[in-house]
């Protein structure tokens, strides 16, 4: 699943649904979030990212995160979610 250039509020509904489908249609393999085409975001792409990762949990699917921008990986260190998300070290 990729994620659009803007991830904001307004897209998280909309957003959760395509994770939602990427779940149901994974058959159990890792359903993978592409962040790499983020340009536009703000901490609502952390939350949608973290309930991903929960939804993914409770369909006992891993959720893997790729291509995160350097920006999107500050902000969940900030919040201290990094770990929650899987993120490298610092």
């Amino acid at each position: 699943m990729k994620l659009p250039e803007t991830a904001t509020l307004e897209q998280a509904r909309v957003l959760l649904e395509q994770v939602d489908a990427a779940l149901a249609a994974a058959g159990g393999a890792p359903v993978v979030i592409d962040a790499s085409a983020l340009r536009d975001f703000d901490t609502s792409a952390v939350a949608l990212l973290l309930e991903a990762r929960r939804r993914g949990m409770r369909a006992n699917v891993a959720v893997q995160l790729e291509g995160m921008p350097p920006k999107l990986v500050e902000l969940a260190r900030l919040y201290g979610v990094d770990e929650l998300l899987s993120l490298p070290p610092a």
